[in-house]
Parts: C-alpha cells; sequence; structure tokens
C-alpha cells in the first residue's frame, strides 16, 4: 500500500468533469484506489463515490493505491490532480 496526501488545484473543486477525469484515470490500473476526505473514504473508481465527498479547491485529500500497480496508479493519479484534471 502505498499513499500521498495531495491538494485539489482546479478552481471548481472535483465537479463532475473533474471527477470523471480522476476516475477514467483510476480504472487503468488494476489497484484499490481510494481516497480520505474529512474523515470519509471514496472509491476513486466511482464518479459518485468522488462527487459525494464534495471535495473543494484548496482542499487536501489522500490518495491511497493497493494492489500490483499501487506505485504506477499514485504517480498517475498525483501528476493528473496537481496539472488540474483537464482545467
Amino acid at each position: 500500500m502505498v499513499n500521498q496526501k495531495v491538494v485539489i488545484k482546479n478552481p471548481t473543486g472535483l465537479h463532475l468533469r473533474p471527477a470523471g477525469i480522476l476516475c477514467k484515470e483510476a480504472m487503468q490500473f488494476k489497484s484499490l484506489i481510494t481516497f480520505k476526505f474529512r474523515g470519509n473514504t471514496a472509491n476513486a473508481k466511482s464518479v459518485l463515490s468522488v462527487l459525494g465527498a464534495c471535495v473543494k479547491c484548496g482542499d487536501e485529500i489522500e490518495l491511497i493505491c493497493n494492489g500490483e500497480d499501487e506505485a504506477d496508479a499514485l504517480q498517475s493519479l498525483v501528476k493528473a490532480i496537481e496539472s488540474g484534471l483537464g482545467e
């Protein structure tokens, strides 16, 4: 299991479009990918789960990847989030 904290940079937070991009990125990997935010855990491969976390701009989430490609998954997701998830 690997984990890393990352700050959401896009101005509107994880609304539908960036949540979809995050999920699409996460689904490329076999690992279980979740994130923790305000004491709750969300499935990064589920758009509804990501939207339900209500993550806003400037919020810090902790990505958690567990599985055979966990290191690659974490690196890819952190890069996607830091680049603004398409915004």
